[in-house]
């Protein structure tokens, strides 16, 4: 969370002489090279056939889907940090979509916990909205559909292979979108290198699309996508606090108290029960977690 919560910095810095596209779509390819070393290095094997089409929803939700729209909103003109809130609604959107993907199995009083914190960014949103929804609002939840899509099949893959793995294989079977897409718009798209937009596109490119993925995944594998999705409910906190620090933005009397009940909906849903589903049987040649093989309660 601490990787992914400098990502809209990152970005806001990019846009300061990108185009939203090129920081939405470029990442990918850098992480790609970066992602094709780490899979060269320990002469890793390509993912079993059945794998395939989870790394390709790996890609589809946050290779390309949440950088892209995410970007665009901020260039429609959200805040860092209203955007940070926003995306607060994703934990919600990530355990919904695991119980329906994983067989994780979330009991009552965690279902409570995400739908105080879902409701909470929910209330906050539209208050800052003047009591509608801007289309960089719109931008901003689908960006977290599809990154809860990408996030629960990754982490479903990562109890089959290490979750650096999972990352490293989405972004390279990418490739066939995010090069060419890349080089198209480095050739017809206005660009001013600042040192902002350097640092911004070289740490969205490194961290957010690549390196935050190494814990993420491996977290998810081990104690469950929905719990561990519940842990994103401190992200928006901390990048509240960068964009205070980083971007000078001024923080309105409501996200403080917003950011709060979304710390004690962290806490409640850590201490709820989530029944985790052993994964389906793997062909001959797939990689497994140990640790997957066997039923546990959380909890």
């Amino acid at each position: 969370m601490l990787a992914f919560s400098f990502s809209f910095p990152g970005a806001h810095y990019a846009l300061d002489g990108l185009d939203p596209y090129l920081v939405g779509v470029g990442r990918a390819a850098v992480a790609a090279l970066l992602a094709a070393g780490a899979l060269a290095a320990v002469t890793a094997r390509p993912p079993a056939r059945h794998q395939i089409r989870g790394l390709l929803a790996v890609g589809l939700g946050v290779v390309f889907g949440f950088p892209v729209l995410s970007t665009l909103a901020l260039d429609a003109g959200a805040s860092v940090s209203h955007s940070a809130v926003v995306i607060g609604l994703l934990p919600a959107a990530t355990a919904i979509t695991a119980s329906l993907r994983t067989g994780e199995r979330p009991s009552r009083g965690f279902w409570a916990a995400a739908a105080v914190g879902a409701l909470t960014i929910t209330v906050f949103t539209v208050a800052e909205g003047g009591g509608r929804l801007t289309s960089a609002d719109l931008l901003l939840v689908g960006a977290l559909l599809t990154a809860a899509y990408g996030y629960a099949e990754g982490g479903r893959l990562s109890r089959e292979m290490p979750g650096w793995r999972v990352i490293s294989w989405a972004l390279v079977l990418a490739t066939p979108v995010s090069v060419p897409v890349t080089l198209v718009l480095m050739s017809t798209t206005e660009q001013h290198w600042t040192r902002e937009a350097v640092l911004g596109f070289g740490y969205v490119s490194a961290f957010s699309m690549f390196l935050g993925f190494f814990a993420w995944y491996a977290g998810m594998g081990r104690i469950g996508v929905a719990r561990a999705s519940q842990f994103q409910l401190a992200q928006p906190i901390m990048t509240l606090v960068w964009s205070a620090w980083l971007l000078g933005e001024h923080l309105d009397g409501l996200t403080w108290p917003a950011a709060l009940v979304v710390a004690i909906c962290v806490a409640w849903s850590q201490r709820a029960r989530v029944r985790t589903s052993p994964p389906a049987s793997a062909p001959a040649g797939g990689e497994r977690s140990p640790v997957a093989a066997r039923p546990t309660m959380k909890g």
